[in-house]
């Protein structure tokens, strides 16, 4: 599963948005991480320009698209999208042993973030080619990061679903595998604390 896709996915049951996404382990190495981070410190912006990431184009009034705002849209508009796309990680807790994922998803939320925000506010001077490393290093980790085991959970009717082998599950109760899906909760119980286990779970939950 893509980061991206969990920007628009709510409870297919009760339809409450948004979840919250627990990550058990990656597809990708770990070393990727650790190249988006070299990338974006150094700051290099003919690599960044080099990537078409977002893709500018110009005219009377100047818009952008990338692979997560992927209709042409006002610098306004787009920087708006690009932020509410961050605040989503604030719902995402990264279980993997990867140091470097959990650095990546911390730097997007904090320095990243507040870059955008920044520059959304100026009144004018606007350059977005300023914000290349930031949108360069947001895409990538939407993009090009998939989520090969976790978990999806709703705040609000307590319901739960597995990712498994890169694919959420998320079908009706009634056509949900129970002996496979608490074998994937067993599986992965020391990831998950007390609290959440604890909860009423649904549609099912270990004794």
């Amino acid at each position: 599963m893509k980061l991206w896709l969990f920007d628009i996915l709510a409870c297919p049951i009760c339809k409450y948005f948004p979840l919250k996404l627990f990550i058990f382990s990656y597809e990708n190495q770990e070393d990727l991480f650790e190249k988006y981070i070299h990338s974006y410190n150094e700051k290099k912006m003919e690599f960044h320009r080099k990537e078409q990431i977002p893709e500018i184009i110009k005219g009377e009034k100047e818009k952008i698209k990338d692979n997560i705002v992927i209709k042409e849209t006002p610098i306004e508009e787009y920087s708006d999208k690009i932020i509410s796309s961050i605040e989503e990680l604030n719902y995402v807790i990264d279980k993997t042993s990867y140091k470097t994922s959990k650095q990546c998803l911390d730097l997007l939320k904090g320095t990243v973030k507040e870059k955008i925000q920044n520059f959304r506010e100026k009144s004018e001077n606007k350059n977005i080619e300023e914000l290349l490393p930031e949108l360069n290093l947001i895409n990538k980790i939407k993009i090009e990061i998939e989520i090969e085991s976790g978990l999806l959970f709703c705040n609000e009717c307590n319901r739960w679903y597995p990712i498994i082998d890169s694919i959420p599950r998320m079908l009706p109760d009634e056509y949900r595998e129970k002996d496979e899906e608490l074998q994937f909760l067993i599986n992965n119980e020391k990831l998950l604390d007390k609290e959440f286990l604890s909860k009423d779970l649904k549609p099912f939950k270990l004794n």
